[in-house]
């Protein structure tokens, strides 16, 4: 794909804060129609990524082209065909869920004609219908979010562009807006939403995983998952952390990271799992449970910055 055929198109894309990197290089692309994830921990550079394509923080260096305008030579040109939803979105608390959504449509320039059917639309898939009245300060969090996102969808964007749209959010309104999402993309609407939780990132077509800023793999997810090289271990010992420090010693442990009270080993090629369990009980330890798991996309991260982070 070129970067004329892509949704938005990254192009060594940098952002500085002084002697602080927090955005640093970013080059890829997003198809039209995609549902795209940026995933990593807090720190790695997601919402400065977001607000870049959103234009509403210029690059220190490169660029991206967004719905086709560039960020840098025509911001107030791209900021028409997207929808930027930010972690701290602008509800109003004071006005009703029906008066948000006017306030919204009038920002807009939403015409008059075209309000009824698409307020009925965004009612319909985020089951405010009966809380038009209710004021916004009055929604539990879940009901927030879904009302800010069908603000931002009032004037039917090419790009919506999410900063972590279900943090704080219980997990019925989580698994609502990714239905409302995948909606989206299936009507074609290019969604680039960022996370730092794994499972929802299983849900894209494809993610960037960010460390630092950098990007430190890309593609489709069961692809990384797949193409992670070892065996992943799942353990659980009577002492986790210090089992953790014993086998990051052991040879023929790539990585050892605690998964709340287990722990995922992965081993190099050819290694049998049975070793951890030596090498855990010739340091005083107890092995309780010992199985195989076919790895996640959150090993595939930590693997990935183990990796990034032994190059540097």
């Amino acid at each position: 794909m070129s970067a004329t055929d892509a949704a938005v198109s990254l192009h060594e894309l940098t952002r500085r804060f002084g002697p602080l990197t927090a955005v640093d290089g970013l080059t890829f692309d997003i198809s039209p129609g995609e549902l795209f994830g940026i995933v990593g921990p807090d720190g790695a550079g997601k919402t400065t990524t977001l607000r870049m394509l959103a234009a509403v923080l210029p690059p220190s260096d490169g660029d991206a082209v967004v719905a086709g305008i560039s960020v840098t030579r025509h911001p107030e040109g791209v900021k028409p065909h997207i929808a930027y939803m930010a972690q701290r979105f602008g509800l109003y608390q004071d006005l009703t869920v029906a008066e948000n959504l006017e306030f919204y449509a009038d920002l807009y320039r939403v015409p008059r004609a075209d309000r009824p059917r698409r307020l009925d639309r965004l009612y319909q898939f985020s089951n405010l219908g009966e809380f038009t009245d209710r004021l916004a300060g009055a929604l539990s969090g879940g009901m927030k979010q879904k009302l800010a996102l069908s603000c931002a969808l009032i004037h039917q964007p090419r790009v919506l562009l999410l900063d972590e749209p279900t943090f704080g959010v219980d997990p019925i309104s989580r698994r609502d807006l990714w239905l409302i999402l995948h909606e989206m993309v299936a009507e074609g609407v290019t969604v680039v939403v960022s996370t730092s939780y794994m499972d929802e990132a299983e849900r894209c077509d494809r993610v960037a995983l960010l460390n630092r800023g950098a990007v430190v793999a890309l593609d489709e997810p069961q692809a990384l998952q797949r193409g992670m090289s070892g065996r992943l271990v799942v353990v659980r010992s009577d002492d986790p952390r210090r089992a953790r420090n014993v086998l990051r010693a052991t040879q023929g442990v790539v990585s050892a990271s605690l998964f709340g009270e287990n722990l995922h080993i992965l081993l190099a090629e050819g290694m049998e799992i049975e070793m951890i369990s030596r090498a855990v009980e010739e340091h005083g330890h107890k092995v309780l449970d010992l199985r195989e798991e076919e790895p996640g996309l959150e090993d595939v991260f930590i693997r990935q910055v183990a990796g990034a982070t032994a190059d540097r």
